[in-house]
């Protein structure tokens, strides 16, 4: 190898950078904590080393120039800075910002789940830098805890974008293998699709779950068993709860077109930071742990919900859900999905009667349009019936403003794309005892302006309701798991 030598021994590349320790190794080869004489500044070095499946030499360094071209091109704080790149002999070496840090995954395994306001901050700064580089083109394509590095401070740094694929370039990767760690691996890319931005996404629900809940969400005794988890399963979450359950779930939706977008996930994390009351990083202390580890269960619903909302929830459940982000409604809805209807005088269901979630949720008749539905209709769900109410919420609201009122308008998009995200989520994120609910269709219900405007005991009826039916066929059992 052609390389300089100091006078203590240390190799020095390219004249400049003396490699002073080791720092860690793994497959690809060496981390080296090294030296810029000619700044003098400490860095990092990566020693990239042939991979043993016998890659061809210049497949792997247009691999390494592709990584520095995609570090030069992204400027996000949370993303690591690459200097240079040096070729010297059968090594090629990357030179890269200095980050004295554990990692995510060192840090669960110190302190167990962390604090739940820590874990939305570190979502943040991930979310940023992921952002940056979906806005470049780029894919980061291995988004997992060994690759977030987390300072004393609570900043956040990003590391490896190696494997990273822009979306303009051509693939590098061998015919059929999949690059990416599986547990962490996207349900799209197991079954052999292209690495895209929302994969992304998905990586990072289940980077958050590690953190906030101490276990892999998917990982079981084997790979085949690993990816058989994520393509089939649904994980629970027994610490977490409020806007940060709501953006983990919403990105580990296993279809791309209902999963949770950045702006969806970005109001989420800023909300679940808003309630516990941080509004910076926090910082991170040696040593420290967490001590709120107790499962939190939902609160049951109301028995009539029409005439027993509030109008002080509705703010608050309009901040869990993200409501108020610009595009936070881009995503196309689940091929699941059917028509969202409106309910009350002047809707598409004239009268919805009187559903009791707690104790009848189930209807005994075609939910359609025209169709008017009376309180008789809502049944127990121990005999065949048409359809379920599996989830509900309360729309923003609770006062008779232009800006409250304008929501339920027929020409109003808001309320409409609220209740259909909020359904999706319950939907895909194991709200219903069904696995895999490939028959199952659901629509989203909402008070017509008649109703929205209607103030009956003096409280508005602005409730929406998530209802679930089968294609071509009865339910035969409640499919809504019951909380205790």
């Amino acid at each position: 190898m052609t390389e300089d030598q100091s006078h203590t021994g240390q190799r020095t590349l390219a004249g400049r950078y003396v490699l002073r320790a080791e720092l860690g190794r793994g497959g690809m080869g060496v981390v080296w904590r090294g030296e810029d004489t000619v700044i003098g500044r400490s860095v990092a070095i990566k020693e990239l080393r042939l991979p043993e499946s016998g890659e061809h030499a210049e497949v792997f360094q247009e691999r390494v120039l592709r990584e520095v071209r995609t570090g030069g091109r992204l400027t996000d704080p949370a993303v690591v800075t690459v200097f240079d790149v040096i070729t010297e002999a059968q090594s090629t070496y990357i030179v890269m910002e200095l980050v004295e840090a554990p990692t995510l995954s060192e840090l669960v395994a110190e302190r167990g789940p962390l604090d739940l306001d820590l874990v939305a901050a570190i979502g943040e700064q991930v979310l940023a830098a992921l952002t940056a580089a979906h806005q470049a083109g780029i894919v980061h394509r291995d988004v997992k805890p060994s690759n977030i590095m987390v300072a004393a401070n609570g900043r956040v740094k990003l590391t490896d974008f190696g494997i990273a694929q822009a979306v303009d370039d051509p693939r590098l990767t061998t015919s059929g293998s999949l690059v990416g760690s599986p547990a962490f691996m996207a349900p799209e890319r197991v079954a052999g699709q292209p690495a895209t931005p929302a994969s992304d996404l998905w990586s990072l629900g289940a980077t958050l779950f590690f953190a906030a809940e101490g276990t892999v969400a998917f990982e079981r005794g084997s790979t085949a068993a690993t990816l058989h988890a994520i393509m089939n399963e649904v994980p629970y979450l027994s610490r977490t709860q409020g806007p940060l359950a709501s953006a983990i779930m919403g990105m580990l939706i296993t279809a791309q077109d209902a999963r949770f977008g950045p702006v969806q996930v970005r109001q989420l994390l800023d909300a679940a930071r808003t309630t516990t009351g941080t509004a910076t990083p926090t910082a991170v202390h040696p040593g420290a742990t967490s001590t709120d580890t107790r499962p939190v269960s939902a609160p049951s619903p109301p028995r009539r919900l029409a005439t027993r909302v509030g109008a002080a929830v509705v703010a608050v459940m309009l901040l869990v859900l993200g409501f108020l982000a610009g595009d936070w409604w881009a995503s196309p809805p689940s091929t699941n999905m059917l028509e969202t209807l409106t309910y009350g005088e002047g809707g598409d269901i004239p009268s919805l009667g009187d559903p009791s979630v707690d104790y009848a949720p189930c209807l005994n008749a075609p939910l359609r349009q025209g169709a008017a539905i009376a309180s008789s209709n809502w049944v127990e769900c121990e005999e065949p019936h048409e359809a379920e109410i599996y989830d509900y919420a309360i729309a923003l609201g609770g006062d008779d403003s232009d800006e409250a009122r304008s929501l339920a308008a027929p020409d109003g998009a808001d309320l409409t794309r609220f209740a259909e995200a909020k359904c999706a989520l319950s939907f895909r994120s194991g709200t219903l005892r069904e696995e895999r609910p490939d028959d199952l269709r659901f629509r989203a219900l909402i008070p017509a302006r008649a109703e929205w405007e209607r103030t009956p005991d003096g409280a508005p009826v602005r409730t929406v309701y998530c209802v679930v039916s089968r294609a071509g066929g009865q339910l035969d059992d409640r499919l809504r798991v019951e909380v205790k």
